[in-house]
């Protein structure tokens, strides 16, 4: 007669018990740690490969947040320097006006000394915009005496790989200098108007300023939409990472109950197997 055979001695309804219980409670284990975490794959024990890739998202989502960072301040930078040229600007056209009174051979005597007063005058608010054309330290423009911040060209990170955006400077002390005619020079109208040719230094000079402003404009968007680009592509690369590491919170959340209700089954069989061998005992009297 064949069957199971019962034995004191090996309690294989035990061992089944022990198992199932044991794969049980791996499983729950593994699900508690998802929901407690919010992640399916927390360290490399839970899928090295996932992972793996995870960490290097990570990375270069920090390094994209840097470089943000950096094009935050180069657009302080940027605003900065192209609001004293705006300014500048301004002021080099009250000055063509000045020069163009000047160019006037009919203006001598006390009204020129007061148009060439004048002039000098609106030039020293052509030095203050350069002097205080800085940011966090730095000037792109500001290179004469009494300026604030260093003065020179900056290379900024611009992505993750280093990449990086030239911001060139732009001589203020030139554009001072070449404006300040003495009283000597714009006391003679040829020499004032031969400023004024299209050749001519103040005409040189002005065109410069629009040539900086041109310039600093179009930095100003390329570093703008390069900081907008890695922002779009900060939150893509977070879409994609938890696409790849994050738990399904409903989902091991049914499971987990699931789970639960298995683990009591299985320590009632447990203890039901346990009870096997005190049960044949009393089959000998």
């Amino acid at each position: 007669m064949s069957g199971v055979i019962s034995s004191i001695i090996t309690n294989s309804s035990a061992a089944v018990a022990v198992e199932s219980l044991n794969n049980i409670n791996s499983q729950l284990q593994n699900v508690q740690n998802q929901v407690s975490t919010g992640y399916r794959v927390s360290s490399a024990v839970n899928d090295g490969a996932a992972y793996a890739v995870a960490q290097s998202v990570r990375g270069d989502v920090g390094a994209l947040t840097t470089a943000n960072q950096q094009l935050t301040s180069a657009q302080g930078l940027l605003g900065t320097t192209v609001s004293g040229l705006n300014s500048i600007s301004n002021q080099v056209n009250t000055l063509q006006t000045t020069l163009v009174q000047l160019s006037d051979s009919s203006v001598t005597g006390n009204q020129r000394t007061q148009y060439i007063a004048q002039y000098k005058s609106e030039l020293q608010n052509v030095q203050t915009a350069i002097q205080d054309s800085n940011y966090n330290g730095r000037t792109l423009i500001g290179n004469i005496s009494g300026s604030n911040g260093t003065f020179g060209g900056v290379n900024i990170v611009k992505n993750e790989v280093g990449g990086s955006f030239a911001l060139t400077s732009f001589s203020g002390s030139t554009l001072y200098h070449a404006l300040s005619f003495t009283s000597t020079q714009l006391s003679g109208a040829t020499t004032v108007a031969g400023f004024l040719t299209a050749t001519g230094s103040f005409t040189t000079q002005s065109q410069s300023v629009g040539t900086a402003l041109n310039t600093y404009g179009n930095l100003t968007n390329l570093v703008t939409n390069q900081a907008s680009f890695n922002s779009s592509k900060i939150d893509a690369l977070n879409t994609g990472l938890g696409s790849l590491v994050d738990a399904n919170l409903s989902q091991e959340s049914a499971k987990l109950q699931s789970l639960q209700i298995q683990q009591q089954l299985a320590t009632s069989a447990l203890s039901i197997a346990n009870q096997s061998p005190s049960l044949l005992v009393k089959l000998f009297p």
